[in-house]
């Protein structure tokens, strides 16, 4: 397979939640797309595991709302914590007015797995699987396509347009020399599973005491906990034993003392290094860059997924009426970046602002705390929960399906 070459019009480097989504609607246009996702299948656990209002009026606008729904998961209409000894709404996303007014909780791999199957519906949707681009191929400054391997070997994929959706360690971006610019994070996630009672809440718990941090998201019969420590302490974390985790653990949630034992290893914790970061610059001459290899998102508001999907929708609103009049030049390119750079920097403003003046704060800070102002002033006056909620839920400048569908136009 070392001299086989591949042609295509578009091939996007990442089968995640940006280079799946792209995919489906630009071959959903009638354009040749390729996306290559190079494990041999979507399922990772603790993956961003929430669909957002605004992705699901996406999924509405394309079609595909009725059977979404259809997949089993959870409504999360409220973000609530506990804040010391106070329960506090944070956000309500009830009053938002969009089809679906709450967020939707459901595995990762079953949201890809599900627009994967839809894409394979049209002609011009292509998926390699076990498959990863691994260099950028170039006609003098122009990308022009990639190398990619398989389990058969080495080959070329030649395209018109090459996209890196392949997450925040982009190889198609690293290659490109394209840098980034990193806004810093003073933490860290470590995130397990611990099995789920009847009786146990079912909202979404957010436990903020005793200089500890824990989110716990309601899986059905599981909890999936997110624990939030100082960066770079997870070696110390491990060398000081399970036994004195499990102890911290069920000291701000003791509801989990009877079984937190089922994290018997090491293994079972798996580390998400938070960072924040961004591209001055998303493109180059036949290459654009989008989702987390565009803009590593802090996973405050869980909202990667959602601005990953935004950045495809909007590349997709761009990119199908240059590609059916073969006009993909490198201005075409910067309109995508100029339509997501300001949602996306304003996001992120955000993260950093309470990364740095709440959690930094929090972390480590002995004994339990008082509720701050912001919060005391959301729980006198609940109707500005609103407001966090349209900004998890929606977000700035939220995107809307412009593109044709081949096999409705064909039908008529």
């Amino acid at each position: 397979m070392k001299d086989k070459i591949i042609k295509t019009t578009c091939c996007i480097s990442g089968g995640g939640p940006a280079g799946i989504m792209l995919g489906f609607i630009l071959a959903r246009a009638g354009i040749e797309t390729m996306v290559l996702e190079k494990w041999p299948d979507f399922f990772r656990d603790f993956r961003g595991d929430t669909i957002h209002p605004s992705v699901m009026e996406i999924l509405n606008e394309l079609g595909l709302l009725k059977e979404f729904l259809k997949l089993p998961h959870n409504k999360v209409e409220r973000i609530e914590g506990d804040i010391g000894n106070e329960k506090v709404i944070i956000g309500d996303f009830t009053h938002l007015k969009t089809p679906c007014p709450y967020i939707a909780l459901i595995p990762q791999w079953d949201f890809l797995n599900f627009i994967a199957t839809k894409a394979k519906k049209y002609p011009a949707f292509h998926l390699l699987m076990e498959t990863e681009a691994i260099d950028i191929i170039k006609d003098g400054k122009k990308i022009t396509g990639v190398k990619a391997k398989n389990n058969e070997g080495h080959f070329e994929i030649h395209s018109s347009l090459v996209i890196a959706a392949d997450g925040r360690s982009s190889t198609i971006r690293e290659k490109s020399g394209l840098k980034k610019i990193s806004s810093g994070a003073p933490m860290d996630v470590l995130w397990f599973s611990i099995s789920r009672k009847e009786t146990d809440s079912a909202t979404v718990f957010g436990k903020v005491d005793l200089g500890r941090i824990l989110i716990m998201l309601n899986r059905n019969d599981y909890w999936q906990c997110g624990y939030l420590i100082r960066k770079g302490d997870f070696e110390k974390i491990k060398n000081a034993g399970l036994n004195l985790f499990h102890a911290d653990i069920v000291e701000i949630m003791p509801m989990l003392a009877d079984r937190i034992g089922e994290i018997k290893e090491w293994e079972q914790v798996k580390l998400l290094t938070v960072t924040v970061d961004h591209l001055p610059t998303w493109h180059k001459d036949g290459l654009l860059c989008i989702g987390d290899a565009a803009h590593a998102m802090s996973p405050i508001g869980g909202v990667g997924i959602n601005l990953a999907i935004q950045d495809a929708v909007a590349a997709a609103n761009i990119l199908v009426p240059a590609c059916l009049n073969n006009s993909v030049e490198q201005n075409t390119l910067a309109k995508v970046q100029k339509r997501r750079m300001l949602p996306v920097r304003l996001i992120q403003r955000v993260q950093v602002f309470i990364q740095n003046n709440v959690i930094h704060r929090l972390l480590g800070k002995p004994g339990h705390i008082t509720l701050p102002l912001p919060l005391k002033i959301l729980k006198r006056f609940p109707v500005l929960t609103r407001i966090p909620g349209y900004l998890v839920g929606i977000g700035f400048r939220p995107e809307h399906i412009k593109t044709p569908d081949v096999l409705k136009t064909h039908s008529k």
